[in-house]
């Protein structure tokens, strides 16, 4: 959607169901050093002329800075081509928040403070899809939580290098942080989200350009890659504050839990598979199932999904014995 210069406009994308991440292909651009060093060399001399003179009469106004850009631009671009070869260490920056990021994170977080409920933590593999997008919308003058052309939330997200059970994005753009703020807090959605007690991490970009200060929050229940023993000990906890005796190897259960089949032996064992987002509760329908087994000593195993990254779970048998 293209925006008027003036307006304060807000979107939200919320209520994202856990699902398993769905295969994606993914494309590469590959930069070919050689050819683009050979080219700009043979041409640096007389852009450096270009942009000398140039540079002395460049006024740093807007419209300026656009006409220049639309009229120089393959100058431009063989002259980056050029110095992006000579500095390649350049991508590999850290990125850094802003101040209106910085300051956006701190009003969410007073906001669920303020209503009982946990901080968000800053993620940076969502900070670094939310900043993507915020210069990709301020390069476009959109505001679209998909542009045309783009990736879904899920696979920005994804390809970020975040894992998750649960997403959500506001988008809006203003004069300011606080503006944005405000505006988000009074629009239904965008209030939902910033308060929803599922999420448990964010990451936030502000980029400002000459429409106003596009700003993006990706929201998530975030899932931390534990080990298998880590998985096992916090199931074993549950379990055991729920009466039942865990003891055994973890051997034979995560055998069970990759193969789907019952473990070699002649003792009768019962085996229950599950996959969840969190560990930190049986679920109740879960329990319940569990409640019905006739044996009261388990063991417990994990296994890895496929996920790296995206939507993603855990994955435990328990071998009944």
């Amino acid at each position: 959607m293209r925006r008027k210069k003036s307006e304060f406009l807000p979107r939200a994308l919320e209520n994202f169901a856990l699902r398993p991440a769905a295969p994606h292909a993914s494309r590469a651009c590959f930069f070919r050093p050689a050819a683009a060093i050979a080219s700009a060399i043979c041409s640096f001399t007389k852009i450096f002329k270009i942009f000398s003179r140039r540079l002395f009469s460049l006024r740093l106004k807007n419209s300026a800075v656009r006409s220049w850009a639309c009229s120089a631009g393959s100058a431009s671009l063989v002259a980056f081509l050029f110095f992006f070869v000579a500095s390649p260490s350049a991508q590999s920056q850290t990125l850094r928040r802003n101040d209106s990021e910085r300051q956006l994170f701190e009003l969410l977080n007073g906001e669920r403070t303020a209503q009982g409920l946990p901080e968000l933590q800053w993620d940076d593999a969502l900070f670094k899809a939310a900043r993507r997008h915020a210069l990709l919308m301020l390069n476009l003058n959109m505001l679209e939580h998909q542009i045309p052309g783009e990736p879904t939330l899920e696979a920005r997200l994804t390809a970020a290098g975040a894992r998750f059970a649960f997403i959500e994005e506001n988008i809006a753009v203003g004069k300011d942080p606080r503006t944005i703020h405000v505006g988000w807090m009074d629009s239904p959605g965008h209030r939902k989200n910033i308060l929803d007690p599922r999420v448990t991490a964010v990451g936030v970009a502000a980029v400002r350009g000459t429409g106003g200060l596009f700003a993006v929050e990706d929201f998530s229940q975030s899932l931390a890659n534990l080990s298998l023993e880590q998985q096992e000990k916090q199931v074993t906890a549950l379990l055991t504050a729920k009466g039942w005796h865990v003891t055994g190897a973890a051997g034979d259960a995560r055998k069970a839990c990759n193969s789907n089949a019952q473990p070699p032996g002649a003792r009768s064992w019962s085996v229950v598979h599950f996959e969840t987002t969190d560990l930190r509760a049986l679920a109740p329908e879960l329990e319940k199932k569990l409640r019905r087994e006739p044996y009261r000593n388990v063991t417990v195993g994990a296994c890895r999904t496929s996920e790296a990254a995206g939507f993603a779970r855990y994955r435990i048998a328990l071998l009944f014995f």
